[in-house]
């Protein structure tokens, strides 16, 4: 039996009214007092760097650890519901999220304030090892987490230079980037049986992935390369792949998501349609958890 892990997105926080991420964006600019439009063709990366130059604007003193630490304010007043105690309870060792927030995490902690960063590698600014250990879960920030503020990764520039460590990690090796340590190539590494998941971005390639409650919209630049590299690695069979990602997605929205979709089925990614009908969004994600949890019994 596989062992596997979950990536976990934004969705399940907005079964409490009022933490969405429009509700924040909304908070933010007019506490910066600037305007922004949030079209649907305007890439948030992109956004958050309108918002940025923006700020400056209006000031020569504007800081964008101004924005950050914003965020991490925020996001650090969403409460854990009994959908992120469920996923807390999976059999499985690690949960992979995209939030900021630490709502996963104050399920089994009353005092998350204090949690440290147990990455192998202690990083600032980037979040290839980052995770905390909470009972007997590593909860992995992937995209940073709201009590280290400056890992938080909204923009283009973040998003790229984080791009840039994680293919340097899978494809080339790190060489002098870490004190701590440089790694060889993840390809070698697997290929010579050892990888010793230090990273969330081994998991991918040894453990069967679950992502729910995450659009996994085109901005994700990351997680789109990760499964391309993945699936083109395993067609080429430069290296021999046997584990399975799958992504659920409501019934209700795969017509509407029919790109997305495509391409998601073209690097490999099995999709899990699941019939909402006659469920609200708490019923739709205990119904995702129980399929999980049913097909590791």
């Amino acid at each position: 039996m596989r062992d596997y892990v979950v990536i976990v997105g934004n969705d399940i926080n907005n079964i409490v009214a009022g933490k969405s991420w429009g509700d924040l964006l909304n908070k933010l600019t007019s506490h910066l007092s600037i305007s922004v439009d949030f079209p649907h063709d305007k890439p948030f990366p992109l956004a958050y760097e309108e918002i940025y130059f923006k700020g400056l604007d209006t000031s020569d003193s504007f800081d964008e650890r101004v924005v950050k630490k914003f965020v991490a304010t925020h996001v650090s007043d969403i409460e854990s519901s009994t959908i992120h105690e469920r996923l807390m309870t999976l059999g499985c060792e690690n949960i992979l999220t995209t939030n900021y927030d630490l709502s996963l995490e104050s399920v089994q902690s009353s005092n998350t304030k204090s949690l440290k960063n147990n990455g192998y590698i202690k990083e600032s600014l980037y979040s290839l090892f980052r995770y905390h250990e909470v009972g007997h879960k590593k909860v992995w920030h992937i995209h940073g987490s709201a009590n280290a503020y400056q890992s938080i990764t909204l923009g283009y520039e973040h998003y790229s230079g984080y791009l840039q460590h994680m293919r340097s990690y899978v494809v080339t090796g790190t060489k002098d980037t870490y004190k701590r340590r440089s790694f060889p190539p993840l390809t070698k590494r697997f290929k010579d049986d050892e990888v010793e998941h230090l990273s969330w971005v081994d998991m991918f390639f040894t453990k069967d992935v679950h992502i729910l409650g995450l659009s996994l919209d085109f901005n994700e630049t990351d997680l789109w390369w990760l499964l391309t590299f993945r699936q083109k690695s395993k067609h080429t069979k430069r290296l021999l792949i046997f584990n399975q990602v799958y992504y659920y997605i409501p019934k209700a929205y795969v017509d509407s998501s029919k790109s997305k979709l495509d391409l998601l089925k073209s690097v490999g990614v099995q999709i899990v349609e699941i019939d909402d009908s006659r469920l609200d969004k708490l019923g739709y994600y205990n119904c995702v958890i129980d399929r999980i949890s049913e097909k590791y019994t």
